[in-house]
């Protein structure tokens, strides 16, 4: 029996060159289809990567200008600042001594003040009799009818706060034969108020002034009265009648007028200044007349600080007005402190009404009050000042 082997195929070797070719070259081929891409993907890559570096190194160039004018800039001001405080340290010795002046004497004012506040005796009323060198003798008819002397005087001032004083200034040759005889009867009754101010009958209105000045400046008082010393006046009814208006402010109390202003020359009462109140003819403002006023401690506060420049009319109670006229100021106008004498302040002295004070009209005060201020205050006095204002 024949024996049948199973052989494959011989594989002739030319074929086998040809596939080797062929694949290589299929190989070459697929190698240039897939790299291309990534080489050009490379490519952008790498440019990309370039531009990025080259943004990047402008924004680091660019934050480097920035950072370099800051510290430029930071030098420049420090620089300045230390010229600034190189210019204080050479200032701070004068600022410093300056604002040591300033304070020490803003110390020294505020002292000064409190010294003087402490040297303002207390007082309900400060009342100033306007008198002058030529009236002794009406004085002494004061000092014997209602104004109290001697300890009965500081009775008065201590136990009801009343302080009652002549009021009077210099003559104008200093030291004058004038001024001595006043200085007698002060060191006699001490009961002078003298003031900085050159006696005369035209200068009225700066005595005034200068007598609410002084007195605000020694006495710390609810309120001032000024009075003539032709003019009989009760304390008693004076003080109880001021005390119902303690509370308020700013009070201006007397009797209250409004006379025609006088152009004309060579009368009594004559205005200088008339034009200033509008056509001739025309009356003045209200305000109280001269014999006898008083004003509150404000106002009288307001006259201290502002003398010099509030303005004098010919006229004294018509000045005091004129201080008050722009001011919000209560005007109280008191019937009872410009009473006639007798038969008038009597009647009402008999009815329980007794008068504040009392003059007459026709001589702007008591007519020959030296030989009838008895007589008037025997029939329109009150009883003791002591007893009336308890």
């Amino acid at each position: 029996m024949k024996n049948t082997r199973c052989s494959g195929r011989k594989v002739v070797p030319k074929w086998i060159l040809i596939i080797s070719i062929c694949s290589f070259v299929f190989g070459m081929f697929f190698t240039n289809r897939v790299w291309d891409p990534l080489d050009s993907d490379g490519k952008v890559m790498r440019r990309r990567e370039q531009e990025i570096k080259i943004v990047s190194d402008d924004c680091i160039t660019n934050k480097d200008n920035d950072l370099l004018g800051a510290i430029h800039k930071s030098d420049e001001a420090i620089r300045s600042l230390g010229n600034s405080i190189s210019k204080l340290r050479m200032e701070l010795p004068g600022a410093q001594s300056s604002l040591e002046k300033g304070y020490h004497g803003n110390l020294q004012a505020n002292k000064t003040i409190s010294e003087k506040d402490m040297r303002r005796k207390k007082a309900f009323v400060v009342i100033g009799i306007n008198t002058a060198f030529s009236s002794r003798r009406r004085r002494d008819s004061v000092r014997e009818t209602w104004m109290p002397r001697g300890e009965k005087l500081i009775q008065l001032e201590k136990e009801k706060g009343i302080v009652v004083r002549f009021i009077i200034g210099h003559s104008v040759t200093s030291k004058s034969i004038l001024d001595r005889a006043i200085d007698s009867e002060e060191s006699q009754h001490k009961d002078f108020l003298r003031l900085e101010h050159v006696e005369g009958y035209h200068e009225l209105t700066a005595k005034t002034k200068t007598f609410f000045a002084t007195a605000f400046a020694n006495w710390d008082a609810k309120f001032y009265a000024k009075v003539d010393d032709d003019v009989h006046v009760n304390l008693g009814m004076l003080a109880s009648t001021l005390d119902r208006h303690r509370s308020k402010p700013r009070v201006y109390i007397g009797c209250m007028k409004s006379g025609p202003v006088l152009s004309k020359k060579n009368v009594k009462y004559h205005e200088p200044e008339y034009w200033k109140f509008g056509e001739e003819g025309n009356k003045y403002f209200w305000h109280a007349t001269g014999q006898i006023y008083a004003i509150s401690s404000d106002l009288a506060e307001y006259i201290s600080t502002n003398q010099p420049i509030l303005h004098k009319y010919a006229n004294e109670d018509v000045s005091l007005g004129a201080w008050f006229i722009g001011l919000d100021v209560e005007h109280i106008d008191d019937r009872n402190m410009c009473c006639g004498t007798p038969p008038e302040c009597e009647w009402k002295a008999k009815t329980g009404n007794v008068c504040i004070a009392s003059f007459d009209w026709s001589c702007s005060g008591i007519c020959r009050s030296v030989e009838r201020i008895k007589e008037v205050h025997k029939k329109c006095g009150e009883k003791s000042v002591i007893t009336r204002t308890n």
